[in-house]
């Protein structure tokens, strides 16, 4: 199966590669090289980053769509530039491998993958690490590193994580793609709609995410990933320690204190 080919026209020099824009707590993070299917190249790597922190960072940003300009989510690394993952500091071993949104920076506010067109490689890993995916009709994914002669490691350690491991192994070990249909019909995505809707659908998602206070809701998602990996105990006496924690704050007083009211709570985030 042949690649995607990129558009021919060239991109200028001072546009972002990463657009990011916050509207009504839902912040809209988006791959913005169409005139290269979103491809990864050095710059956008560095822009990407900056992004992911910028949002962890934002008190005004409580959930975030995550979404490709054009024809395509993201289809991975730009091949013509080899610094797709990032230069860092450090040698050999010492170099840091988590370093990005993808290979494991840690968000526990609640992430949307809205993904139309192509999404692989870079692109499926980072799919991957959303909390929620909304597939358009038109999406296709795929691992395509081993075509390449290369292993992908984060994404073989992610995959599966979201869908069972045969379907991981098809993914990863054949470098096939599959269409948004067979992604729901495997679990890797959780709703197919048309392209048109792709961007609304995700929204009317971080909607109902932000009727949540926010701190509680940071929590729960923390404690939901969390809690696969640790003894049972080791879980809830966790889980216990963040709920006495969130308990304390303005918003857990702000909730009690409105359904006394019978009203709306206004969320602060603290």
């Amino acid at each position: 199966m042949s690649e995607p080919a990129t558009e021919t026209a060239t991109e200028p020099a001072t546009e972002p590669t990463v657009l990011y824009e916050v509207d009504g707590h839902v912040a809209t993070i988006t791959y913005h090289r169409p005139a290269k299917l979103n491809a990864i190249n050095g710059a956008m790597r560095v822009e990407l980053n900056a992004t992911w922190q910028r949002f962890l960072a934002d008190d005004d940003a409580w959930v975030a769509i995550v979404t490709g300009s054009g024809r395509a989510f993201c289809v991975g690394a730009d091949l013509a530039d080899g610094d797709s993952a990032g230069v860092f500091p450090g040698s050999f071993w010492e170099m840091p491998t988590i370093n990005s949104f993808e290979s494991g920076l840690e968000v526990w506010k609640p992430t949307i993958a809205a993904v139309g067109g192509y999404c692989l490689g870079y692109g499926l890993t980072a799919v991957a690490a959303c909390d929620f995916v909304i597939a358009a009709d038109d999406a296709q994914f795929g691992m395509p590193e081993v075509r390449l002669g290369v292993p992908t490691v984060v994404g073989a350690i992610r995959l599966p994580q979201r869908v069972p491991m045969q379907f991981a192994l098809e993914l990863l070990l054949t470098g096939d793609r599959i269409d948004a249909h067979r992604a729901r019909e495997i679990g890797l995505a959780g709703w197919v709609v048309p392209r048109d809707r792709l961007l609304d659908e995700a929204r009317s998602l971080a909607t109902r995410l932000c009727q949540g206070a926010p701190l509680a809701v940071r929590a729960v998602n923390e404690m939901a990933h969390r809690g696969q990996h640790l003894p049972w105990a080791d879980a809830v006496r966790m889980g216990e320690t963040m709920r006495r924690y969130v308990h304390q704050t303005e918003d857990a007083r702000e909730g009690l204190a409105a359904a006394r009211e019978g009203r709306d709570p206004r969320w602060h985030a603290r």
